[in-house]
Order: C-alpha cells, then structure tokens, then sequence
C-alpha cells in the first residue's frame, strides 16, 4: 500500500482510506469490525467517521458509527495502527449540539462527545465537515451564489473556528485539522488566517471526486499542489452509480439507492448516460469498473487518501484491490475523450 504524507503534518497515510459512514445503518458492528480487520491486513492504516455518522443522518442513530469504531478499538488494541479521522458537523443539524455550527466553545463540545463515542484519548485529524457560511458542493453548484455571504463575518466566524480547533491541540485532544465540503477561497483564508495567527494550519480537504464530479481539478488542485493541502476524496464510485448497478434505473435492495433514491442529487439521465461511456471503456480494457473509477483517483497528483466505502466484503475486497490496478496511457486517453463528451453530469 503506497503512503503519502498528510499535509505538513508529519503523519503518512495510507492511499486507500476507509470510510465508514454505512456502519450503524446498512452494516452492523459485527459487519463494521469485520471490515476493519481486513483493512488492515490489506494495508489500509487510515479510517475516517464523522459525528453525524452513519447516514442518511438520523437523531436516532447519530454518533453510532464513532461508537462501532471505538468498540473495535476496545476489542483489537490496535488503536496505535490507525491514523484516525473524524469530523465535525457544522450548521443546521437540529439535533447535533441544537443545530450551532462552529463556534470556539463548540468546537471544544463537538471534540469530547467524539472522544467519547471513540474511547480514545486523541483523534489524529479533526474535520469541519462543511462551512458555516454555506457550500457549494452536494449540487448546489448549480444555483451557487456567493454574493449573500457576509464577507467580515464570514472570516470572522473562520478565526473563532481555528481558535476552538486551537484550544484542542493545545489540551492534546487533536493533533491535526482538515476541510471538507470547502472552496478554494475558504481553504486559502483559512490557511492564512493560520499563519497570521499562529492557529493549525488545515492539513488536507476532504470533498467529492470521482469520474463524474471532478470540481477539483482546476482551482482546488492548484491550491492543494502549492499549498500541501492533497485531497482526501469521498464517493469515488459516486454512491455506486459508477459500477453500473443502476444502469436501467433499477435500484438493487439493500444499496444505497434503496434509502436515498435520487443518491443525493447524483441520480439522473447525464449521470447514467456519463457512467455508460465509462462503463465502456472498462469493458474496452478488461477492468472491473468500481476499480477503474478508484484506480483514476488514485493517479492525480493532488490526491492525498481516496476513502471507499462498502455495504459487503465483497465490495470491500474489490474496492482495496483498485490499488493494485494500473490504468495504463490508452486507459487514461479514453477517460479523458468520455469526460469531453459528459462534461459536468452532476
């Protein structure tokens, strides 16, 4: 398994990371601990969980997914194995600290009920999971509009944050910070507010990217390559629709497609007419088509960590051995004539 570092923070992590926001919901602890087993004997050394965890989110089960991992660190001992991560949500949860969003004191609430639900003495890379200003990400892309943002209030709220994450690493209680769902403007503020302040300086971003959502190859790769913020991508097979399983707009039961039925917003006729052409060139080449997806996240140069995530061992197994997949020249020549032909499918 090929490790890259993470930031600057010193700490390397595997290129496969696993994701565990299915636990609690389509998995059971007994399934999630399964998956952690052999992750590690694959090689995966990096998981990641978020507060809000598992989805889709309810009141009834949030926090659940921390829980099971905790769990399995109590079973395993292998806490000392693991780069850990996990994120915080920021506004408009109702039932997550009240629906609050990153303040300096909740920042602190939202690090101890983490710690809690882990049984863990430090969590190693600590996530906003999206800005309390907004996002464009999750298809909100298409209406996105910038000009309502309060432009003092917003870098404001961004320094309060990074004085909460701040008190934090100074208790002991994390030893990194990261991004995710962010902008390339906010990245950039929140790394200069950092540097003027003398605050964590953000280590990585975590947004989506896969074949056919890849809003971070122009703004967002350059300030990952110049700043040593890399990528850790979520949705890589785009909720599955990548390996084709909804091909013909059937919904197989049990997948994710079965509790969220439009795949938050990924479900439509370019996104099925895109995964065809790409479907395609797997067939034209003799790969499996969740691993030519992984494979491609794996080749560009901002990537930091791709984070799968499975329902099955089966697509666990499938979803780990893309990093032994090499996606040759011609491979990556018709990727690149498909995207011409299916831009922005999503």
């Amino acid at each position: 398994m090929k490790m890259n570092p993470l930031g600057r923070t010193g700490m390397m992590v595997s290129e496969i990371c696993l994701g565990t926001m299915t636990w609690g919901q389509q998995n059971t602890e007994a399934e999630a601990h399964a998956q952690m087993d052999y992750a590690l004997t694959q090689g995966v050394t990096f998981f990641d969980a978020a507060e809000m965890y598992p989805t889709p989110t309810r009141a009834e089960t949030q926090g659940r997914t921390e829980e099971i991992i905790g769990s399995w660190f109590r079973r395993s001992g292998r806490r000392q194995d693991v780069v850990l991560a996990t994120k915080m949500g920021g506004d408009g949860v109702e039932w997550i600290r009240g629906g609050q969003g990153f303040t300096r004191a909740s920042v602190m609430e939202a690090v101890d009920g983490s710690l809690k639900r882990l049984g863990v003495e430090h969590i190693d890379l600590y996530q906003l999971h999206w800005p309390n200003r907004g996002s464009y990400h999750f298809r909100k892309h298409w209406a996105f509009d910038a000009s309502a943002q309060d432009k003092r209030g917003a870098v404001e709220d961004m320094r309060e944050t990074l004085e909460g994450l701040g008190d934090a690493v100074r208790a002991g209680k994390i030893r990194a910070v990261g991004l995710s769902n962010e902008s390339a403007w906010g990245t950039m503020t929140f790394l200069r507010l950092a540097g003027e302040h003398g605050l964590p300086r953000m280590a990585s971003i975590q947004n989506e990217y896969n074949l056919i959502c890849r809003l971070f190859d122009t703004d967002l790769a350059e300030v990952a390559h110049h700043e040593d913020v890399g990528l850790l991508a979520f949705s890589p097979l785009a909720a599955g629709i990548l390996t084709g399983k909804y091909q013909g707009d059937v919904t197989p039961e049990g997948s994710r497609r079965s509790l969220t039925p439009n795949l938050g917003g990924r479900w439509c006729p370019e996104a099925e007419a895109a995964t065809a052409a790409y479907l395609e060139v797997a067939a034209r080449h003799g790969l499996d088509p969740a691993q030519m997806a992984i494979g491609f996240c794996l080749t560009r140069p901002f990537m930091t960590s791709t984070i799968i995530g499975a329902t099955t061992m089966d697509q666990l197994r499938t979803a780990i051995g893309s990093k032994d997949v090499t996606l040759s020249d011609a491979v990556l020549e018709d990727i690149a004539t498909a995207r011409r032909a299916h831009p922005l499918p999503i």
